[in-house]
């Protein structure tokens, strides 16, 4: 029964953070299918070392540090004339994408939070708009609202949930770390 918690535990967690790991092993592999690949590799050492794995801590960032050395060991497999990138190049790119990453789950949660803050009628447009991807007219008759109003109420919820998510970014930029 526990074997079958951990393994429950391991595919929610890489579930959840499968697009970011994605997106960290192609950003640092210009080959699609070499990117695939290590990708791969790395979720079958992940799987194998994840007994190791302490929950509750930060999953991304082990998953990470392991593509990081997958992708080590892929370019020492490469022949290093054909290699743009040095080690510490490398290195250096991946901590770039990681920042980059983990500031748009920042920005993510900030909006989240944000959406939760809008008044009922006004989150409901948004998710008819961006999550059920209705037209601006489909929405008015949804509401019974004009086009007009339609698109007035949105641009103003846009500009609320930009500047509120702003906020929040400079808040937790500015908090200690």
């Amino acid at each position: 029964m526990e074997n079958e918690d951990r393994s429950t535990e391991f595919l929610s967690l890489l579930t959840r953070h499968d697009r970011a790991l994605f997106l960290y092993v192609h950003g640092l592999i210009q080959s699609h299918a070499d990117a695939d690949d290590v990708l791969q590799q790395t979720k079958m050492v992940m799987w194998k070392h994840f007994g190791q794995f302490e929950s509750g801590t930060n999953f991304l960032a082990w998953a990470r540090k392991i593509a990081f050395y997958q992708i080590l060991g892929y370019r020492r497999q490469c022949q290093r004339g054909h290699l743009a990138m040095s080690e510490e190049m490398l290195e250096a790119v991946g901590q770039e994408v990681e920042r980059l990453s983990d500031e748009a789950d920042a920005r993510r949660e900030a909006l989240a939070a944000c959406l939760r803050k809008l008044p009922t009628d006004q989150r409901r447009m948004m998710l008819m708009r961006y999550f059920e991807d209705l037209e601006v007219d489909q929405i008015a008759g949804r509401i019974d609202k004009t086009t007009g109003a339609v698109y007035r109420a949105l641009s103003r919820v846009r500009s609320t949930l930009l500047t509120c998510v702003e906020q929040r970014m400079n808040r937790s930029s500015a908090s200690p770390s």
